[in-house]
């Protein structure tokens, strides 16, 4: 089995890419929420579900480990397939899943198009045991280019003598609200905090 892929990003679209391995070229589907995390002629890894069928063998990516698992939890569901599973991830974010479970908010599951109301609860009642991790918020500040901005942010506040250890957590919180955050900006709101409230936040 195909666990992950490492190549250049040779053709993208909302729905797939083609990974070029070595003069190989991959076609794997995507959701939206990986595709917006890659960019053609660049590299990248994704990790890989391979499912093998009597008439092909289907490869579907995730730029990270929790929306594979996320991914497999529900396709897991009868009646799930793997394009409806890719759509619910295009739809609403892993955290936003697992509170619709959790919350047994049928109406926002079904918001993604092809899952109907049985289907809807379905998955709510089968994993309604299984997506607690993908509700915390932290979990899902993953994409390649936050983790970017925040491991550079968290270098430069080390170098003015803030520990990593101390400004990780509010890093987090502030990605989360403002996604598209510069590093110059996420620098100074923690400095800003830990000046204000004394490195107590």
């Amino acid at each position: 089995m195909i666990f992950s892929l490492q190549g250049i990003v040779q053709e993208l679209t909302p729905t797939y890419a083609v990974i070029n391995v070595q003069g190989v070229g991959y076609y794997v589907g995507i959701s939206l929420m990986t595709s917006q995390t890659l960019t053609t002629n660049q590299e990248t890894v994704l990790f890989i579900q391979q499912i093998i069928r009597e008439d092909a063998h289907l490869l579907f990516g995730f730029k990270t480990r929790s929306e594979k698992e996320m991914f497999n939890l529900l396709i897991s569901v009868n009646g799930v397939g793997a394009v409806s599973a890719l759509i619910l991830l295009s739809t609403l974010a892993l955290d936003e899943i697992a509170s619709a479970i959790l919350s047994r908010n049928s109406a926002l599951i079904q918001k993604a198009k092809g899952i109907g109301a049985k289907t809807a609860e379905r998955i709510i009642v089968d994993l309604k045991d299984k997506v607690q991790k993908f509700s915390n918020p932290e979990e899902n500040i993953s994409t390649l280019a936050n983790n970017k901005v925040k491991e550079e942010s968290l270098s430069a506040l080390e170098v003015l003598g803030i520990p990593k250890r101390m400004s990780e957590k509010l890093a987090d919180s502030i990605i989360k609200q403002n996604p598209e955050i510069s590093i110059e900006e996420l620098v100074k709101q923690i400095l800003k905090k830990h000046l204000t409230f004394g490195g107590k936040y």
